[in-house]
């Protein structure tokens, strides 16, 4: 498997969406499509993911997932109302139940003081439901701060799912 640290993660996120008869699917921005990734490298998968969207650029974000570039003006694309947007903009465009989006800033530049380099805006929406909007701030370097945002991406949708079984 690619992503060992997420190995147990995938599979109790892959039984529970299977249980649910639910699907799940990424928009991601500084990952580049790592979560997807770490999802897809379980065997079956094709049973509970349904897709995964890379905007990197502005432009993706508006053409591909709806996020009106106004709304990057006025916040940028590291904010959590665009993270929120790119959720909810994967959910009203692919036949899914759950959305993970991520945008940050990986390094090693791009940061601002505002925005320093590891800082990660994430949202979790279920149908259309936001679930949750967040900001983390990774330190390490540019492997290290998407590690640890396809981690954080991973264990919130995970302990989602289990919160709404029990």
């Amino acid at each position: 498997m690619l992503f060992p640290d997420e190995s147990e993660l995938i599979e109790r996120i892959a039984l529970a969406l299977i249980q649910r008869k639910e699907r799940m699917g990424t928009a991601e921005s500084c990952t580049g499509g790592l979560i997807a990734a770490a999802c897809t490298s379980l065997a079956g998968s094709s049973q509970w993911f349904e897709r995964g969207v890379v905007s990197y650029s502005n432009e993706a974000k508006t053409e591909l997932l709806g996020v009106p570039a106004a709304l990057i003006g006025l916040h940028g694309a590291v904010s959590g109302e665009v993270a929120e947007q790119m959720a909810r903009g994967l959910v009203a465009h692919a036949p899914i139940d759950w959305a993970i989006a991520v945008t940050g800033v990986a390094g090693p530049g791009g940061g601002t003081e505002s925005k320093p380099v590891g800082t990660v805006w994430l949202a979790l929406m279920h149908g259309r439901s936001r679930i949750r909007v967040w900001r983390e701030h990774f330190t390490g370097d540019r492997h290290e701060v998407r590690a640890r945002t396809v981690r954080a991406g991973l264990e919130a949708l995970c302990d989602a799912l289990e919160d709404r079984d029990s």
